[in-house]
């Protein structure tokens, strides 16, 4: 009987999901539906899938009840639409892996109990995470579920990247630079390790990856593999996002707690919540909304998203000894052609030159001829490198 896998990508609101066929034989899955279960307060969940070719196969909101959460009603339409097709696992994307797990891993008791102690590195994420492989194994105790991490990607960074100017026994603790968004830089990599570089008569081994969404980080990659990362020992580090501020000041965290009175709860609430695109406009996260605002606040968000994309992009060129190529990903990388240019308007100084008329449709090349730095867009494909990972860890 023909095999699938099921993908899960949760995030705090909503899930991505893909279901892949697994033939016998074939190195890559190939994809059945791409899906969303969107959440929001008083409002059921919204289950959207769609085949390959985009037609719609579901486009429902899902009725939740105390014995079956959407995860549940998500797994029983797959088993239906499956039929004869057998689903034999479920891969999940597992934000931080720890100093530990440097490879995808089957989920069993004493897997779950040490991603459960590394909550603590990822507050808001690592639960978020675990939540959908809880309630799997509750519905469906004999299937398969494999962790694939998102910092695992960036386990080839060594020192000084990796380090922080901390006591050495704060580094034994597990307190270093870990990095994130590890699947999405690991699917660009797979995608132009796999042949599907049609640029390659400009062959690049100096390359930056900016996954921008409404969480962002820029990677570094020499030889395809991770160098250097603008995320660090949280997802809190590095670039300005939807609701986070990126790299901070740690003295301003010291004021707040000493001077307004904050206490970690409210700490939390600020640098995960309140920050970012939203605090610094006051209007949304959503860079949408944003591009379509006439407010000064909304400019000067977007403003400074681009201003620390491109600062940090210069960092990392150091990292790298130069930059020979810029890919955009993520939700904003791909779709937002006006953020795009605003960000390669500062690196004009490296050499780089848009293409207004391909950003503007969305090609893959984005950079005129005569560019110095090959600057691209290419879609992440997250749920196909978990359910990678999830066939190789099964069958091993």
């Amino acid at each position: 009987m023909a095999e699938a896998i099921l993908a899960l990508n949760a995030g705090s609101s909503s899930l991505k999901f893909g279901l892949f066929r697994c033939p016998a034989g074939q190195e890559y899955p190939r994809a059945l539906v791409m899906g969303t279960v969107q959440s929001a307060d008083g409002i059921a969940p919204h289950l959207r899938a769609s085949a390959p070719d985009g037609s719609i196969l579901v486009d429902e909101h899902m009725s939740e009840s105390a014995d079956r959460s959407s995860i549940g009603h998500l797994v029983e339409w797959v088993e239906a639409y499956l039929s004869d097709t057998r689903l034999a696992a479920v891969g999940h994307r597992i934000v931080h892996g720890g100093p530990e797990f440097s490879h995808p891993v089957r989920i069993d008791d004493h897997n779950l109990a040490r991603l459960d102690a590394l909550t603590p590195l990822a507050p808001l994420h690592q639960p978020v995470s675990l939540a959908p492989v809880r309630y799997i194994r509750g519905m469906r105790p004999g299937l398969p579920q494999i962790a694939c991490f998102d910092t695992a990607f960036h386990r080839t960074i060594g020192p000084p990247a990796s380090r922080y100017a901390l006591p050495r026994s704060l580094e034994a603790e597990g307190i270093r630079r870990y990095g994130f968004h590890g699947l999405s830089y690991e699917s660009i990599a797979a995608q132009l390790e796999a042949g599907k570089d049609h640029t390659a008569s400009r062959p690049a081994s100096r390359i930056i990856v900016a996954h921008l969404g409404s969480g962002a980080s820029l990677c570094a990659m020499r030889g395809l593999k991770s160098v250097d990362t603008t995320m660090g020992f949280s997802t809190l580090d590095g670039l300005v996002m939807g609701t986070r501020p990126g790299t901070l000041d740690p003295g301003i965290l010291l004021y707040l707690l000493q001077q307004n009175g904050y206490d970690p709860a409210r700490l939390q609430q600020l640098l995960y919540r309140e920050s970012g695109l939203l605090g610094v406009s006051g209007i949304s996260a959503d860079v949408a909304i944003l591009l379509a605002s006439v407010a000064p606040a909304a400019a000067e968000a977007l403003e400074l998203f681009a201003f620390q994309v491109a600062r940090q992009t210069a960092a990392l060129a150091a990292t790298l000894g130069g930059i020979e190529r810029v890919i955009f990903t993520g939700g904003i990388g791909e779709h937002a052609p006006a953020v795009r240019r605003m960000i390669v308007d500062r690196l004009k100084w490296l050499g780089a030159e848009l293409d207004e008329q391909a950003n503007a449709s969305g090609a893959t090349t984005i950079s005129t001829g005569s560019s110095s730095i090959l600057l691209e867009r290419r879609e992440t494909q997250e749920e196909l490198m978990i359910a990678r990972h999830a066939i190789s860890c099964l069958h091993g």
